[in-house]
């Protein structure tokens, strides 16, 4: 029984880092796309997406948001 308590204990703190991961991922997309200037509706669509699907639309800015962004000098 002690077994079984702690392989569920240890998936349980599993799914919690996982999501806690996540979370910090959508966390920082957001704030970097907030920070950021963009070429006209850009940063509007690029919220829309991160907020609307959440882990996805984390990843997807990571890959090819990021390169969207104004250079300012």
């Amino acid at each position: 029984m002690d077994n079984i308590n702690n392989d569920f204990s240890i998936g349980l703190l599993t799914w919690q880092a996982l999501i806690l991961l996540s979370i910090a991922l959508w966390i920082y997309c957001l704030i970097d796309i907030l920070k950021n200037k963009f070429a006209q509706n850009d940063k509007i669509i690029w919220v829309l997406v991160v907020i609307l699907i959440p882990f996805i639309g984390s990843i997807l800015y990571l890959f090819i948001g990021k390169n969207k962004k104004l250079k300012l000098n």
